[in-house]
């Protein structure tokens, strides 16, 4: 049996706390394959810093950003504790819709933005006497040392992060608690440079107050000494607020200066570079009430704690990690948790705030334009007077566009118009039907002009692009993929469009170019519009950013006829995308499931495949766990799987009696489990936790194939007890787990975990798009055929995939000359 420990996902009550509707701020990530590095410093600075590309990129089109310090990882968490931590972080980053740049010195180089293997490394030298704690003043010995060739590592402190972070153009920055007065400080002079870093660089921190344990009255006194706005978060209270006492919401000194919302906090940022300050600020956030603890309990702990010190002589950089570290055990570990959930609300308030900075600065609704008067060394306000100046002139562009005739298009009467119930009745004969997307794809990859040495498309102006509109969509890219791999007829498509311009040119090519093509029109009187998707490509055909319109699918038109659909006796398999909004998904999943038919789910994207694990709490209906499973096959990247693990996991999926009773059933032992999956995968993989987040999705994904580009795919499934991989010496090395027919759950023969690496890697790609969507398109052309998902098959579908990252076509239009490999 395996132990809960292990098992149980990590889950704060803080972050159940953080309200899900700003989730849907997000526009766009910069996935982290584009996160090779680079040097943003002048040439004069050449070799001490650089940022990595997923953070130089958000700097260039000015998305929020929030940088992240890591002191807190090398001298805070303990290692392997401080990698859940690390990467939780982020990721409530990246889900508030803004970009994380953790910052440390990596080799003797200033590093904004980590890439995984460097956030390993820094996450392992956690604890180590040679792992520095690196303040302003230890910037130039690290990185001397590193340009003399002793490439040491280190944990930026509040101010070390606050110094690089500012010379890489980043606004804002959220931490957990601020150094300041040590108590006896005006004896010792014991005063953190994080005071003086607030009074001389411009940026925003975030933080619950300054530590519990220090002078609160004097470090608030020394801050407006250097002229530092000191404001709190109301975090709902009304009438007088405190200043926060990080441990506690109170410190029994009154704030004047409140904050309701992150965008008051960012009206405040922009102000301060109004005035050309060249101070920063402060901005406490209390912690979360349910984690607040007791007055008098802390203090109890806190003053033996700072008296054991000043008996030791303890002082200095020691002296902040000697008194945490105490307080952790004169609470008998109850100060963790609360430091966690302080650390996770402060991030979270960070990343809103840099949300809204970013639209105050880039959206002009929010800006009187007239009165801006920007400073020229201010970040990214270069971009700002552009866009001031042609304000005036787009607004009436976009006037005379549309008010503009459109030219007569005419219908095309060859096209027949169906509707939900006909468009189910072309579709009888129909091995596999994929209920997904179609939409007009435009893709625009930038075309610099001769002799220019730029690579990524510029804001607020016209750019040079090669622009080719297709018809795309997942659904249609699966449907296409697995048409040209399959028997005519064998495959359909049901989607639906407008009775629109975009509606009518995809009806018009899919009637020539997909023969079990079924689409429902939504009338013209309907506001409805036909999906449409623009991806904006940089000149590496890597995606800078994309606009998708697939409202289309989060109507209710359809869901009306879902229960009256027909099910053929020639269906075997039906793939479902999660374009669809939850309820309709699921709804088709459920009626196929319950008549026996398998079911693939392809996710789409972070947000959309982790909504179809829906929250306990939530009304609405809900995926079943095996053996009742309404899914057979799911098919992710590696950022969808962890979506949807981190979907699964605050939704409180991972705690009910049926999940466990599956967990249990699996057989995997606590004991060498991360051995195992690193000799299955690789400690990368490992790390970021792939394989441990694919066996917990099990229960409701018996087989789960994740997309690794470069690294492969990697396939974790449930084996039945008579699966003869479980007796095969060829596939030893891949069963994770054997059960032996358990009596709890008879249906589960073990686990099988295998990672199939990349067919080729590709130089010369084309385009990327529709690289997954043609992956499984053959896995279900040969899973209908009655093909296992084993080696050749999967294989069958990298080489399919590489075809289609050479081609500018969303599935590569040679693809059938695989087809005799079914064989």
């Amino acid at each position: 049996m395996c132990h809960r420990s292990l098992w149980s996902p990590m889950r704060s009550r803080a972050s159940q706390r953080v309200s899900c509707t700003s989730r849907q701020v997000r526009k766009f990530t910069v996935t982290s394959n584009l996160c090779a590095s680079r040097e943003y410093v002048s040439s004069g600075q050449r070799g001490i810093a650089r940022t990595s590309k997923e953070v130089a990129l958000a700097l260039h089109s000015g998305k929020p950003i929030v940088a992240l310090e890591s002191a807190i990882y090398t001298h805070g968490f303990p290692y392997p504790e401080n990698i859940q931590l690390g990467l939780d972080l982020q990721e409530i980053v990246r889900s508030h819709g803004a970009v994380p740049a953790t910052i440390a010195v990596i080799d003797g180089i200033a590093t904004i933005g980590m890439t995984q293997p460097d956030l390993m490394r820094l996450m392992e030298s956690a604890g180590r006497p040679e792992t520095m704690k690196v303040s302003r003043k230890d910037l130039p010995y690290i990185l001397g040392m590193g340009l003399a060739g002793r490439k040491l590592i280190g944990g930026t402190t509040v101010s070390g992060t606050m110094v690089l972070a500012r010379r890489a153009g980043i606004k804002v920055f959220g931490t957990g608690g601020l150094g300041g007065v040590h108590r006896g400080g005006q004896d010792s002079m014991d005063i953190s440079a994080d005071l003086t870093e607030l009074g001389r660089t411009d940026i925003a921190v975030i933080s619950s107050g300054c530590k519990s344990f220090l002078d609160i009255p004097r470090t608030l006194e020394y801050l407006e000494t250097q002229g530092v706005p000191v404001c709190t978060f109301a975090d709902g209270r009304t009438g007088d607020i405190d200043f926060p006492s990080f441990f506690t919401r109170n410190s029994g000194i009154k704030c004047s200066q409140i904050l309701r919302t992150p965008a008051e906090a960012a009206a405040l940022i922009w102000t301060n570079h109004m005035l050309r300050s060249k101070n920063g600020l402060l901005l406490a956030n209390p912690i979360p009430e349910e984690f607040s603890m007791p007055q008098e309990f802390i203090d109890s702990a806190i003053n033996q704690a700072v008296q054991e010190a000043a008996e030791q002589g303890i002082h200095g950089h020691a002296n902040t990690p000697f008194i945490l570290t105490k307080i952790k055990e004169l609470t008998k570990g109850n100060s963790l948790p609360a430091n966690r959930a302080l650390i996770e609300s402060n991030i979270t308030m960070a990343a809103q705030v840099a949300v809204e900075l970013s639209a105050l600065l880039f959206n002009p609704g929010r800006i009187n334009s007239s009165s801006i008067q920007v400073p020229s060394d201010a970040y990214s306000y270069a971009a700002l007077e552009i866009h001031k100046r042609k304000v005036s002139a787009s607004q009436r562009k976009k006037e005379e566009k549309e008010t503009r005739p459109i030219s007569d298009v005419r219908r095309d009467e060859s096209v027949t118009v169906l509707d939900p119930m006909k468009a189910m009745e072309r579709l009888s004969g129909a091995e596999v039907i994929v209920f997904g997307s179609v939409a007009l794809d435009i893709a625009s990859d930038f075309t610099p002009a001769p002799g220019s040495v730029e690579t990524c498309p510029q804001l607020h102006t016209s750019n040079l692009a090669v622009i080719k509109p297709s018809i795309g969509g997942v659904g249609h890219n699966v449907a296409r993929a697995a048409d040209y791999m399959s028997n005519k007829g064998a495959i359909g498509l049901y989607s639906m469009v407008a009775d629109d311009l975009a509606g009518q040119t995809i009806l018009s090519q899919l009637s020539t170019n997909l023969d079990g093509s079924s689409i429902t029109t939504i009338p013209a009187a309907s506001t409805i519009r036909t999906a449409q998707y623009i991806a904006v490509n940089d000149l590496d055909k890597n995606l800078v950013v994309a606009m998708a319109d697939m409202d289309i699918f989060n109507s209710d038109y359809l869901e009306a006829h879902i229960s009256k659909f027909n099910i053929s006796t020639s269906l075997k398999w039906i793939v479902v995308d999660s374009n669809w909004k939850p309820d309709i998904a699921i709804q088709i999943m459920k009626k196929y499931s319950a008549a026996g038919i398998k079911v693939a789910f392809e996710p789409v994207s972070n947000t959309k495949g982790a909504r179809i694990l829906r929250p306990v709490t939530e009304d609405g209906a809900k995926l079943e766990v095996f053996p009742k499973h309404n899914v057979n096959l799911a098919t992710p990247n590696q950022h969808e799987l962890a979506a949807m693990h981190t979907s699964a996991r605050e939704g409180g999926l991972f705690e009910g009696q049926r999940w466990w009773k599956v967990i249990d059933a699996l057989g995997i032992s606590s004991e060498g489990a991360r051995d195992r999956f690193v000799s299955i995968t690789n400690s990368s993989l490992t790390d970021q936790g792939v394989p441990l987040q694919s066996v917990q999705l099990l229960p409701f994904f018996p087989s789960i194939i994740t997309k690794l580009g470069a690294d492969g795919v990697l396939l974790a499934q449930i084996l039945g007890p008579d699966d003869v991989r479980l007796q095969d010496p060829d596939h030893a090395a891949y069963i994770l787990s054997r059960t032996f027919a358990s009596s709890s759950e008879p249906q589960i023969g073990g686990v099988y975990m295998r990672l199939f690496p990349a067919a080729e890697l590709v130089k010369d790609v084309v385009s990327v798009n529709g690289v997954g969507d043609t992956l499984l398109g053959v896995l279900i052309a040969g899973l209908a055929k009655g093909l296992p998902l084993d080696d050749k098959l999967i294989g069958l579908a990298q080489r399919a995939a590489v075809m289609t990252l050479r081609s500018d076509k969303s599935v590569h239009p040679e693809m059938h000359t695989l087809r005799t490999e079914f064989k």
